[in-house]
């Protein structure tokens, strides 16, 4: 088996381009392709064990999503998130963070803020940066949950596989102090929203995604 065939078992019989994708994803997401890892097609279909039809929809559906990019000199690779792409993502989730964090602040239930404070105490048990990285992701989507805007949502989903990625890519470049520093952090912005205060909690997010954007851009 090749060495791709050895990062990820055969895929099952359920739409089997989306599991493709699925599968994939989550090896991005697990950190086993690295940005810039390329995606050969013969290789994911030996270790998947289905033919190239439906590994050819499963990048073409992650190319949609950010995850990979396609060149025709090159094939399919994890994208490697240039400077630009960093910023772009960057002031996008700002924008979307600020709607969201106003309305969580303004009318989200008590239901709603435990199930906030949930993700970010799951944040206790991920031992690894890739496993607290995935806690991240889950907590803002907890908090989009909350914001009760279904458009909103829409707008996170769009761009949360490129969030996720941009987060990985922010742990290869530094984990000292990691694991303790985003735990206190989103353990401060529950407490924020709690306290119902617009400015605060906009304040404390806004710091949160800065200290990314620095390791990213530094």
């Amino acid at each position: 088996m090749t060495e791709m065939g050895t990062k990820m078992g055969p895929a099952r019989r359920r739409g089997l381009s989306t599991e493709v994708a699925d599968a994939i994803r989550e090896a991005i997401f697990d950190g086993r392709y690295a940005p810039g890892t390329a995606l050969r097609e013969v290789e994911l279909s030996e270790a998947l064990e289905v033919s190239r039809g439906p590994i050819r929809e499963g990048l073409q559906k992650l190319e949609r999503e950010g995850l990979v990019r396609t060149e025709w000199h090159r094939g399919a690779t994890v994208t490697a998130l240039s400077l630009q792409d960093v910023a772009e993502l960057d002031s996008l989730r700002a924008a979307l963070e600020v709607l969201a964090v106003r309305r969580v602040v303004d009318q989200a239930s008590e239901a709603d803020l435990a199930l906030i404070e949930k993700a970010a105490a799951a944040m206790d048990r991920a031992d690894t940066p890739h496993e607290m990285v995935r806690c991240d992701i889950a907590f803002h989507d907890a908090v989009y949950a909350a914001a009760n805007h279904s458009r909103l949502a829409q707008a996170w989903e769009a761009i949360r596989s490129q969030v996720h990625l941009f987060l990985i890519t922010r742990v290869n470049v530094s984990t000292d102090g990691y694991l303790e520093q985003i735990r206190q952090e989103h353990r401060d912005l529950v407490a924020a929203l709690r306290l119902g205060n617009v400015d605060g909690a906009l304040k404390l997010f806004a710091e949160h995604r800065k200290h990314a954007f620095d390791v990213l851009t530094g």
